[in-house]
């Protein structure tokens, strides 16, 4: 077969879908295979192949791809999907509708994790299907853990093999995440001695691993880093005697020590713990394992756990407050009103506040609760309006302050308001700078320091340009928004980064208004 998809500007989406069911279905009957065999091979369902097929299924560039590939065919007329995705966004549009936020991308790797805690199947239900997650499954799947998507849904399946075969790791994946870090607390319950790669994800920065060893040393994990490897030992004789105090309260620090407390047959006090949200997620996951965690949501952890975890559990990560802020702010820098379902809120009140302060009107409805049974969400619906700039810098703390992955977005926020905004990333020397990428699009962006930038607004007239995606989730998607906001074309190139932490952000957006599209050049 050698005919392939082209597509013109003047084709409705109705003529793109039949046109691209059509090849496929020939390509598929070319190779001899029913429905069925390759909806297996795209771990997907019959149905929805069917629908496909069809001209019914909207289908995104990765699928297209994967089809490619499954039916090694080039019936999509694809470009190399080695090439980076870039993004064309047609600024300028005010946004209207509604929009869910989905599960929490480090909840979801946080329980993603502790399932090698599990000699039992885990189902994560809703879980955000992300770039981290797939970096994260091919090293599970390289030492032998089977992850299956079930069919028609972001509903994630793990079973644990007999015995984890870590020399088999893939270790290009592992490097291209700093999650493989927290595999240190799940597998010194398995092993006297292992090693991993060291990790990469973010540039953000030198960022110690420090406070991880600090806090595993009670469980007799000592780590030697050598030829670009974590080398580590454990000493089974080694177990905690008194309450841990992390020297750092970092969210993956206390997951790491939650993971070695989880398998301890005893009882662990975690002191100086992070209380942010991916740690209640965890916290209620392990709940689900037999493991008993006292003062969820405090500094202080109090952990009994279990030798052997053998159970088939199901679990729903909570909405990622992180994602409900980025919607949010979409919705400030278009002066929109949108309603934004599925907010949680109390990871979002001091955000909600220092904008209320800075003059932003909204609403929200009564409170529910998230299919985890414990986190309280809210829908929230923006108000377009004339915001001033705070009287103070706004700056990160651990919760309840400020998220410290929040931050950024409020350099563009101050970018719509009245006055002079100070922004004080103390807590890494290289994001601060990503963000005076802002002035391309016309902001008034100052460097003070490595840590601080001072934006004054509200910017006159937002101006459409080409900018390379900096290298951190939380800046990129800052750049992208500001782009929503400038009139005229504007292109972000090479966004692997923002698809490390978001789930069809592009198209979702598009759906309430914007007019965003990916290409390969």
């Amino acid at each position: 077969m050698t005919d392939t998809l082209t597509t013109t500007a003047s084709e409705s989406t109705a003529q793109t879908l039949s046109r691209i069911g059509g090849l496929v279905r020939d390509a598929r009957m070319h190779k001899k295979l029913t429905q069925a065999e390759l909806a297996e091979a795209l771990q997907t369902s019959q149905s929805a192949i069917a629908r496909i097929e069809q001209g019914k299924q909207n289908v995104s560039l990765e699928m297209l791809t994967r089809i490619s590939e499954a039916l090694d065919t080039d019936v999509v007329g694809l470009p190399d999907p080695n090439r980076p995705i870039n993004l064309r966004i047609n600024g300028g549009r005010q946004l209207s509708g509604t929009i869910d936020v989905r599960s929490s991308k480090n909840a979801g790797v946080a329980c993603l994790c502790a399932a090698l805690l599990n000699k039992g199947k885990t189902t994560l239900r809703s879980l955000a299907r992300i770039e981290e997650v797939n970096r994260i499954t091919e090293v599970l799947n390289s030492i032998g853990v089977k992850t299956r998507w079930l069919p028609d849904s972001s509903d994630l399946e793990i079973t644990p093999p007999a015995r984890l075969e870590l020399e088999a790791m893939d270790e290009a994946a592992a490097r291209r995440t700093r999650t493989i870090l927290m595999f240190l607390g799940p597998l010194l319950h398995e092993f006297d001695e292992f090693k991993l790669p060291m990790q990469g994800g973010c540039d953000l920065g030198e960022r110690t691993v420090e406070p991880h060893l600090h806090a595993l040393r009670s469980f007799g994990l000592d780590v030697v880093p050598r030829d670009g490897h974590y080398n580590a030992k454990v000493d089974r004789s080694v177990h905690p005697t008194r309450p841990i105090i992390l020297i750092e309260r970092g969210d993956t620090v206390t997951e790491n020590a939650l993971f070695a407390a989880a398998r301890y047959p005893g009882t662990t006090i975690i002191r100086n713990a992070s209380p942010n949200y991916m740690v209640q997620d965890l916290c209620y996951f392990l709940g689900e394992l037999g493991v008993q965690v006292e003062g969820i949501g405090t500094t202080t952890l109090t952990v009994r756990g279990v030798e052997e975890i053998d159970v088939d559990i199901e679990y729903s990560p909570s909405e990622d407050p992180i994602e409900a802020m980025s919607l949010l702010t979409a919705a400030i820098v278009t002066d929109s009103q949108i309603t934004i379902r599925r907010v949680p809120i109390e990871f979002m009140e001091i955000e909600l506040t220092i904008l209320a302060d800075m003059g932003l009107k909204y609403e929200t409805s009564d409170e529910y609760t998230s299919a985890n049974g414990a986190t309280r969400l809210v829908d929230l619906t923006t108000i377009p309006s004339t915001l001033t700039a705070p009287k103070d810098k706004i700056h990160p703390m651990p919760f309840p302050g400020v998220n410290i992955d929040n931050l950024p977005f409020f350099a563009v926020i101050a970018a719509m308001a009245n006055g002079e905004t100070l922004i004080h990333d103390w807590v890494y020397e290289n994001r601060a700078i990503y963000l005076t990428e802002l002035g391309t699009l016309g902001a008034n962006v100052r460097l003070m320091d490595p840590h601080k930038i001072l934006i004054n607004g509200p910017t006159p007239k937002w101006r459409s340009a080409e900018i390379m995606c900096p290298p951190a989730l939380r800046p990129g998607v800052v750049i992208l928004l500001a782009m929503l906001a400038a009139p005229g074309e504007s292109v972000l190139r090479n966004i692997y980064v923002i698809n490390r932490g978001y789930e069809e952000l592009f198209s979702r957006l598009n759906e309430i208004g914007a007019d965003i599209q990916a290409f390969r050049d």
